[in-house]
This record gives C-alpha cells, sequence and structure tokens, in this order.
C-alpha cells in the first residue's frame, strides 16, 4: 500500500498550518533469508521477525514524537499494541487478513497464520478508528463483528496525478508498447494473487482470439507462477500476451489505459478496486466483475460481467469490440473518476483524527 501512504503523505503537506506530516517506514528484515532453506519459508519467517519484534521495536521508539499515528494498512494492525492506542488509526482495505478467523473452514490457515491474524485483529480492534475505503467493507467488517460501528469512518481511495483523459504524446509509452505495433489491446492491470482471477483474464482472451487474431492482451504488474504460465500456453495466447518488463511510471500507466481498447478488471474479490477508477479517470472502457464493491465503485460507468465466468465475458467483450454493445459515454466515465480524489481521502483522515482533538 505505499501508493497509499505516498498519497496521504503528499496531500498534507500541502495543507500546511493544520497537519504537520511525517512518515516512517519500517522495512522487512533480512536475517533468515541468509541460510541456504526454503526461499519462501525464510521469506515468511523474516515477515514474522519483522511484524512482530523489529516492526515494534520502531514504533516503540517512535511513539512519543507524534500527536497521533496513522497504520496505512491494516496487515500491521499489530502496531497499535505499542502505539497509545488513543491515538493511533488503522486503515482497512479488505478483511482478507481476518477471514481465516471468521470462517475457518472455508479459508484454512496454518496455525501460525491464524496466530498471526488474530494479534493483528486486537491491534485494530484497538485503535481509537477505524478507515474504510466503501460501504462494502464496512458492511463486511460490521457483519462479522471486527470492529465497533462507532469507530469506523469512510476514506475512500483516489486517483493518482498524471492519471487522466488528456491526450499527450506519451512518448515512452510508445516505446514500450512498440512490439505491439498499431494492434488493438485489452488491459489488465494487477498483481497475480489468486482474487484477481487471471485465470478468467487468460481463458476470456483465449475465446477471444480465434475471431480477433490481431487483438492483444497487456498484463501490468503480476509475476506468473508456473501454473498460470501453463495455462496461458493452453489457452494459446503466449505471442499474443505482452507483459512490461519493469514496473512502469504513473505516465507510462496512464498511456497503457488511455491507448487500451478496453481496461477488464477479473476480480472475485476487493476491497476498493483501485485500477477501476484509475482506468476511468482515463476515459477508458471499463469491463469488471459483477460484484457488489466494484459496482459502488464503478457506478454506472462500468459494464459488469459475470463473476468467473470466461463465456459470459468473452460474448460481451465479442459484443463491444464489434460494435454491437453500447458501453457508458467518456464523459460518464470520467466524471465518476472524478468523485475520487486523494486530496478528500487525505483530507477526511485528518478530520476524523482532529475530531478527537488530536491536530497540533
Amino acid at each position: 500500500m505505499d501508493l497509499c501512504g505516498d498519497m496521504l503523505l503528499r496531500e498534507w503537506r500541502a495543507m500546511p498550518g493544520e497537519v504537520e506530516a511525517t512518515p516512517f517506514t519500517i522495512h522487512l528484515p533480512h536475517a533468515a533469508r541468509r541460510f541456504p532453506f526454503s526461499p519462501k519459508a525464510m521469506w515468511n519467517a523474516d515477515r514474522l521477525i519483522g511484524r512482530f519484534l523489529t516492526y515494534p521495536a520502531r514504533a516503540v521508539r517512535e511513539r512519543g514524537s507524534f500527536d497521533f499515528f496513522h497504520v496505512v494498512d491494516h496487515s500491521y494492525a499489530q502496531l497499535v499494541h505499542v502505539l497509545p492506542r488513543a491515538r493511533t488509526g488503522v486503515y482497512c482495505h479488505d478483511i482478507d487478513t481476518f477471514r481465516c478467523l471468521i470462517d475457518p473452514a472455508a479459508e484454512p490457515r496454518p496455525a501460525w497464520f491464524r496466530a498471526m491474524a488474530s494479534i493483528t485483529l486486537r491491534g485494530m480492534e484497538s485503535a481509537a478508528v477505524v478507515f474504510h475505503s466503501t460501504n462494502v467493507v464496512r458492511e463486511e467488517i460490521e457483519r462479522a463483528g471486527l470492529v465497533p460501528s462507532s469507530k469506523l469512518v469512510k476514506a475512500p481511495l483516489g486517483v493518482s496525478p498524471g492519471l487522466d483523459a488528456a491526450a499527450r504524446d506519451d512518448v515512452e509509452a510508445r516505446a514500450l508498447l512498440g512490439p505491439l505495433g498499431c494492434r488493438r489491446y485489452l488491459l489488465h492491470v494487477g498483481s497475480a494473487i489468486p482474487r484477481k482471477r487471471l485465470d478468467v483474464l487468460f481463458e476470456t482472451f483465449g475465446r477471444l482470439r480465434a475471431e480477433f487474431p490481431e487483438l492483444r492482451l497487456v498484463q501490468n504488474g503480476a509475476t506468473l507462477d508456473a501454473e498460470q504460465r501453463a495455462q496461458v500456453a493452453r489457452c494459446g495466447i503466449e505471442e499474443a500476451l505482452f507483459q512490461p518488463p519493469e514496473r512502469v511510471s504513473i505516465e507510462v500507466l496512464g498511456a497503457l489505459y488511455r491507448r487500451a481498447a478496453a481496461v477488464l478488471v477479473t476480480s472475485d474479490s476487493e476491497g476498493f478496486g483501485i485500477p477501476v477508477i484509475e482506468a476511468l479517470a482515463c476515459g477508458s472502457v471499463v469491463f469488471a466483475s459483477d460484484i457488489p464493491v466494484l459496482r459502488e465503485v464503478g457506478g454506472g460507468a462500468v459494464v459488469h460481467c459475470r463473476v468467473g465466468d470466461p463465456e459470459h465475458w468473452a460474448a460481451t467483450l465479442r459484443a463491444f469490440l464489434e460494435g454491437a454493445l453500447a458501453v457508458p459515454s467518456r464523459e460518464e466515465r470520467i466524471a465518476q473518476a472524478a468523485q475520487y480524489t486523494w486530496a478528500k481521502h487525505a483530507r477526511t483522515i485528518f478530520e476524523a483524527y482532529r475530531s478527537l482533538g488530536l491536530s497540533r
């Protein structure tokens, strides 16, 4: 959640005289990974060392230095245990971390993970205020009884500067997309974690390829595992799949959105779905899974497809690519995204702390 922290800091620094914001970032230690054992196991060991030893130790050193503390990501809510609870808030992006505690049969996890999640949850419960991005997340928190409703404050995320629909000569993006030539492409922005449903993305695109052989798929942000690479091969889309070689800049990301024939958000679960508003801000046509959170964020500016149903996705996109499907207007798309700004996000969080009498 580096983006959220960076944007919040940027906006607070644009509020001189009201708030003085200072970040303290805690980095993952590299202790266990020095040993020649399983890389994944050693990475998990370092994660445990960091979250429950070195991170709290750093927080202890800082707790007398500020009027209030804001934990940008609920995954680090265990820090509330060593910070002044009445002066600390946590941003809860979703409840995925806690599903193993809410419904252990549906979300089985090893004992060490459940113990970690339990400590983290108790930290979030102890915070003075808990922020969330959507009404859907609030309802999930309330339904699971994770935090009292009186502590909850809605603070939606925003669209980063540089992600807009203004036409410009995107030299860097043109160079990056050179291998595609002038071919149309569909764009997916996101990681390879299971809830992003890259399997639906690849299967959908595979179904479209026979009818649109010149169409390409650009996927930005995911490192594919062996199973996902095998699916790409089975779908016959290896030559048509393009992944930028490195993490792209905001400027290039904006160009990717603007140049795409459509942006696809195939997730089966999201806390907010920031690619939706980023794409809309750039004027892109967006197709997203029909889940409550993406309906809330995208409003009527998004075309929705059935969750986990590549056949329905392919049929809907086929109609669009053939010009037989009416989509929300460019003006509607841009107007929907305009509701979400980092300035509003920062102001809402600041006012919540001020209401507790914590500002300077």
